[in-house]
């Protein structure tokens, strides 16, 4: 066969004889997996033919922190027990060092240090071994500049004299620069790159990512490019799947955009997964499907091209559809992502029903990280305008429209505020984690102190006209631990907002644009091969929710983060089932929305796809509603189009909520604990996104609606999508995945931060419904607002035949006079919730007066009885009686009034955000952009609530007695 790449016949035979490397590094940010974990990975990867395992992650204790250190007996039983494990399941172990943060390569006591900490692991059985010099500053120290000609001479030195030293075991090395970007000034001309494939021992392989640190695709022509420099085929260091940049992203679509016709030219694959372990049975069975593809390097050339397939499915039809279903029958050595996802689905399924407890509470894995957008840079191939030109890829089969570099900066800003954090302090390096110690958890080593500190690492990013632009990014680890005093948990500050100098980024939905969040900042090691990313932060009021510490119904965390346990914390089991009645179990059809809905770091799945797309259709479309409201017939087409296309939103939602009943409680704890806080959340935002349609469907908002409601930027903006999917830029970027991309659609610009919330710690079935009031609930949100009328609480001081007066008072004229504004939220029983709103507040102060006011003064009139009421019952009484006379909030930036509630028993975090979220849209469809609400000023409960909610004090609003709250959105 001829051989296009030209490899020397020695490298061929590596495949040929089963040399392939196919199998998992665990070499990720943040929490570690344990013990039983990776052990049962050795398990699976026997079943599936892979036969590599790289023990690299990154912030467990001595595999960089402290590198130098030996392990204890207790750390070297538990690693002993893993390489033994491995052995017995034919996979070999190689384990890791990274040492390049700090090491002095020309110091032989450190060179002293590596070879008796290798030899150590060594004695444990490990027979293969890695250096990983990733995510390094690429400078030298004064000593080594005096010894080594360059910072590659100084890696090969030291790499090849440990090889030596081993005896010449299996050998990894990962370089500093281990991806065509980081390459300088490229991948041919790199002098480091030259460097390590001439001097590097021949026997040792060098890890690659690809094209990018995240690579959309490998193609032979860049495989041809780095073998030639490294005079050796690459083993690839796979980040397709890896999440640790994004915490609002987990990626279970199949391993794609790779041909099986790369396998000959490779030296092997290792995947780089989720951090969470129970997340990446898709990611690493699809691999494994695909090393069995074309193994012997022939196929079949009448089929069609494996890549070409691959592109195909990536490219869906205009309603979200995939354009093109998997063949009923493909050839063995023919690899298709969406077969391979199926057969991968089917085997998963049981894991779910397997009897796992759960250790802890939820939380994220990933490390807590902050940097700032990533400018969305156009590339010189892709030559990006605003003219309609298109740019076909070096691949052949995809078009790119082109955009202009301005526009698609914007977008990235947007990309990186939707998921913003509550938290504007600077999260120091989180503590170091030990995962050999325990079978089944991590534990944080709180009393060491993490050597790692902040180091500027140059990263080359240059303009449309090659032009280097300056980048500065920090990326700092952050963990929720527990605090040894009173056992509460503590969470690190989260998200940290910070801005470019060269470009002065301006947050577009910040509502105080004098707020100044920007931080002087640079990047750090602890960066996960550079896919670390952090939003802008959200609203300037925010400031005022870091401030507020009061335990109200809205008491949230801010973000998202991983916990690791301490030594001192005894094992907690957390097992709540007894909330769940059993609604059935997951099934094929769940798991594969699942994947849908977390597909690909550059694709959406085709049923994520369809959720973007209904509701974008309805939303532009809504004025047929009014249509339809304004006449009885609503037999046009287009009008029955709208509502079964609404009809079709509802049963795709009603989809998800089965999903999430399903998974939440399935007999696997560890795996719905992996899984649990991406489908809470997900299953948030749609059925948000159907609320409003439910709303639209009434018709209530001018024909200028569409003016208000279109969004800046989202996926539907020119550019998003496809520059989403071209994967000519990093997927940090593209902050969010789906969830982001869904909230940017909710037609509230200025309300990121009504989108921060922290999932339940143990997981609950129970799902709220959020939809427009009808006159059938009138009593039940009475009865809710009687209940919480009273700093949170009921006025049980009144008689009977005033029962009502309080809610008469506080939601009585909204439902009467304005009923289109007024929303409720529901569990399986109950109404649980209300809000309700006035757009224009001095037009309903009018309506009041007419139409409302007199029948109440005639159904509380002032008497003598009326003393023996409590204080508030008095004061509603008032209320009604001295209307005319009342001062009003009269705000040409707040014109909107509204009055929001939830009964105590509402534990969820979340849904008054989503309640009030809804409104808000409802209001902005009607052109009313601030909203304001009046309250006592000694009532705290509902200051606090308000607070959360992202409103601030008005101080040019001040009516003596009362506080006025306001928000713009």
């Amino acid at each position: 066969m001829a051989d296009t790449l030209n490899l020397p016949v020695a490298e061929n035979l590596n495949t040929k004889n089963g040399n392939f490397i196919c199998g998992v590094v665990e070499g990720f940010y943040g929490r570690p997996w344990t013990t039983e974990q990776r052990k049962d990975l050795f398990q699976k990867m026997k079943k599936w033919g892979m036969e590599s395992y790289v023990y690299a992650p990154k912030d467990d204790y001595k595999h960089r922190a402290y590198w130098r250190e030996l392990y204890t007996v207790e750390e070297a039983e538990h690693l002993t027990s893993l390489i033994t494990a491995a052995r017995d399941q034919n996979v070999t172990f190689y384990y890791a060092l990274s040492p390049g943060l700090d090491i002095t390569y020309s110091n032989s006591k450190e060179i002293l240090a590596l070879k008796r900490k290798l030899e150590q692991v060594s004695q444990f059985g490990c027979v293969a071994f890695a250096l990983l010099f990733d995510d390094i500053e690429p400078e030298m120290s004064e000593a080594d500049k005096e010894v080594f000609q360059s910072f590659a001479h100084a890696q090969v030195s030291v790499t090849n004299e440990i090889y030596q030293h081993l005896n010449q075991p299996k050998f990894l090395v990962c370089p500093t620069q281990y991806c065509a970007t980081r390459a300088i000034p490229n991948v041919s001309n790199s002098e480091y790159l030259n460097t390590l494939g001439s001097k590097l021992a021949l026997e040792i392989d060098i890890m690659w990512t690809g094209p990018k640190v995240i690579s959309r695709l490998l193609t032979k022509e860049s495989i041809q490019e780095i073998t030639d420099v490294l005079r050796r085929p690459p083993v690839i260091w796979d980040n397709l799947h890896a999440n640790d940049y994004d915490q609002k992203r987990v990626f279970l679509g199949p391993y794609s955009g790779r041909s099986p016709d790369l396998i000959p030219k490779l030296r092997g694959v290792l995947t780089n997964p989720n951090c969470e372990y129970g997340a990446n049975f898709i990611a690493i069975h699809t691999l494994a499907q695909w090393s069995r593809c074309n193994v012997d390097g022939q196929r079949d050339l009448t089929l069609n091209d494996t890549v070409s397939a691959d592109i195909k499915l990536e490219t869906e039809t205009e309603d979200g559809l995939l354009g093109e279903d998997v063949p009923t029958t493909l050839s063995p050595n023919m690899y298709h992502p969406r077969q391979a996802l199926r057969n991968a689905i089917r085997e998963w399924l049981p894991e779910f029903e397997r009897h796992k407890a759960a250790w802890g509470p939820i939380a994220k894995p990933q490390p807590v990280v902050a940097i700032v957008p990533v400018p969305i840079i156009p590339s010189i191939n892709t030559c990006m305008s605003l003219t309609t030109t298109t740019t076909t890829t070096s691949v052949g089969t995809t078009t790119t429209p082109i955009v202009n570099t301005t526009q698609l900066q914007a977008l990235a800003e947007v990309c990186s505020t939707v998921s913003a954090n509550e938290s504007l302090i600077n999260p120091l390096p989180g503590p170091v984690m030990n995962s050999l110690v325990s079978e089944t958890k991590v534990i944080c080593n709180e009393s060491i102190p993490n050597p790692i500190t902040p180091a500027p690492i140059p990263v080359k990013v240059v303009s449309a006209d090659n032009t280097p632009l300056p980048t500065n990014l920090t990326i700092l680890n952050g963990v929720i631990f527990k605090d040894k005093e009173n056992g509460a948990f503590k969470v690190p500050a989260d998200d940290l907002s910070t801005k470019t100098d060269a470009d002065s980024i301006k947050d577009e939905m910040n509502t105080d644009p004098t707020t100044d969040v920007s931080n002087e900042s640079s990047l750090s090691p602890s960066e996960p091969m550079d896919c670390n990313s952090t939003p802008n932060i959200s609203p300037a009021h925010i400031g005022k929710i870091i401030g507020s510490s009061e335990d109200v119904a809205m008491s949230e965390t801010s973000g998202s983060s991983m916990v690791v346990e301490n030594n001192d914390i005894n094992q907690m089991q957390v097992e709540n089932m007894n909330d769940n009645k059993r609604k059935g179990q997951l099934t094929v059809e769940d798991l594969q929305l699942l994947s849908d809905l977390f597909y690909l770091p550059f694709e959406h799945g085709g049923q994520g796809l369809q959720l973007l797309q209904e509701f974008n259709w309805l939303k532009s479309n809504a004025q047929l509603v009014i249509s339809a409201n304004q006449n009885t017939d609503t037999s046009q087409p287009e009008i029955q189009e709208w509502f079964e296309r609404a009809a079709k939103m509802n049963e795709m939602t009603q989809s998800v909520n089965k999903l999430f009943e399903h998974l939440s409680i399935c007999n696997n704890r560890e795996l719905l604990y992996d899984l649990y806080s991406y489908v809470w959340d997900i299953r948030g935002v749609v059925s948000l996104l159907n609320s409003y349609i439910k709303w639209l469907a009434g018709g209530q908002f001018p024909s200028s609606m569409p003016s208000y409601t279109q969004g800046t930027y989202t996926w539907f903006s020119k550019g998003w999508k496809e520059t989403f999917m071209s994967g000519e830029q990093e997927p940090w970027v593209f902050r969010g995945g789906l969830t982001a991309d869904l909230q940017r659609l909710i037609p509230v610009d200025s309300g990121n931060d009504l989108f921060v919330y922290k999932a339940p710690d143990i997981p609950t079935s129970r799902v709220y419904t959020i939809r427009p009031y009808n006159c059938q609930d009138e009593a039940q949100v009475y009865s809710v607002c009687t209940r919480t009328c009273k700093n949170g609480l009921e006025d049980i001081e009144l008689p009977v035949k005033f029962k009502n007066l309080h809610a008469d008072r506080f939601v009585g004229a909204f439902l009467t006079l304005l009923p289109e504004f007024c929303m409720v939220v529901e569990d399986d029983t109950e109404i649980v919730g209300f809000v309700c709103a006035a757009p224009d507040y001095k037009k309903f102060r009018a309506k009041q007066e007419v139409s409302w006011i007199p029948e109440m003064c005639g159904k509380y009139p002032q008497s003598e009885e009326n003393k023996d009421l409590s204080k508030l019952a008095q004061e509603s009484i008032a209320v009604f009686h001295e209307f005319a006379d009342e001062i009003y909030v009269s705000s040409p930036t707040h014109p909107s009034t509204m009055i929001c509630s939830l009964l105590p028993s509402v534990l969820d975090q979340s849904v008054s955000k989503r309640l009030v979220t809804c409104l808000l849209a409802a209001l902005r469809a009607n052109g009313s952009f601030g909203v304001h609400v009046i309250m006592n000023s000694t009532d705290s409960y509902t200051h606090a609530f308000y607070g959360k909610l992202g409103f601030i004090e008005n101080s040019h609003e001040a009516i003596k007695g009362k506080i006025v709250m306001g928000r713009t959105f």
